[in-house]
């Protein structure tokens, strides 16, 4: 079976509209986790610029994690990833 490999994009619009391109990325080894760093990685999947497989593995984070931080975004936009209003989020 052939595997069909989508073409990778150079880079993705992120969340605050500018380019973003692979080094522009958080790098690997990030362990705060600021809204601004979320988001460009949510904005780096949902682009092509890496793969959920590929983000989850760069910066071991498990695929709920990642999961948690999208539907943060899709549901009370960058506000959603606020740590310290999670329960306040996740209540409504």
């Amino acid at each position: 079976m052939t595997v069909q490999m989508r073409p990778r994009v150079k880079y993705v619009i992120g969340p605050d509209g500018s380019p973003l391109t692979i080094a522009d990325l958080p790098p690997k080894n990030t362990r705060r986790w600021v809204i601004r760093r979320k988001a460009e990685v949510v904005a780096a999947v949902r682009g092509g610029l890496l793969s959920l497989e590929e983000a989850c593995e760069r910066y071991t984070l498990s695929v709920d994690e990642f999961l948690n931080w999208q539907a943060a975004i899709e549901k009370h936009g960058l506000a959603g990833l606020r740590t310290t209003w999670i329960q306040h989020y996740r209540e409504s």
